[in-house]
């Protein structure tokens, strides 16, 4: 699929199991376009504790390379504490990562400057295993790219709209 037919497609994707499962949201956009620009924009003012940074990986700092097609990574969750910095940035990223490469690999998406991958991550706080985290970042983006590329499933868009009436979330305790 060339970059154009991809900018602005919006992705989701869940990998692992809490609490060291991972939750993204993945938006690809072209370089130049509007989908990129507006973006770029919302990485380029963070919060405190919301750090955008562009995906890396390497041993060292000075070995550090991107990832391509280039990825720009931002938490959800506000990350203050060093031990959840460590997790996001550390762990989270390096999933993200392989999991772009893992899409590139399975031939989503090309290795190139011209599309952009955008993801917000969230993390949960209490995650205590850094592997099973990195895998669970790595099937998530996975995961969301493949919506973006391949679209969701009509079944299942169409199954939440017959069951509109008693859906559920773990955040919601009302009635």
């Amino acid at each position: 699929m060339n970059v154009d037919e991809l900018d602005g497609r919006i992705g989701e994707g869940w990998g692992g199991l809490s609490p060291n499962g991972a939750h993204v949201n993945v938006v690809l956009a072209r370089r130049g376009s509007a989908t990129a620009a507006a973006a770029i924009g919302m990485f380029a003012h963070p919060a405190p504790g919301h750090t955008p940074i562009l995906v890396c990986v390497g041993p060292e700092q000075p070995q550090y390379e991107p990832v391509w097609p280039p990825t720009l990574m931002m938490n959800k969750a506000t990350a203050l504490e060093e031990r959840y910095q460590t997790l996001t940035w550390g762990a989270g990223q390096l999933g993200l990562a392989q999991g772009v490469l893992d899409a590139v690999a399975d031939g989503l998406i090309e290795p190139t400057g011209d599309l952009h991958v955008l993801v917000a991550i969230w993390i949960d706080e209490t995650a205590d295993d850094e592997t099973a985290l990195r895998l669970a970042s790595r099937e998530a983006v996975r995961k969301a790219i493949g919506v973006c590329v391949e679209g969701r499933d009509p079944a299942a868009a169409r199954r939440l709209v017959d069951e509109r009436d008693t859906l559920t979330s773990p955040f919601y305790s009302g009635r």
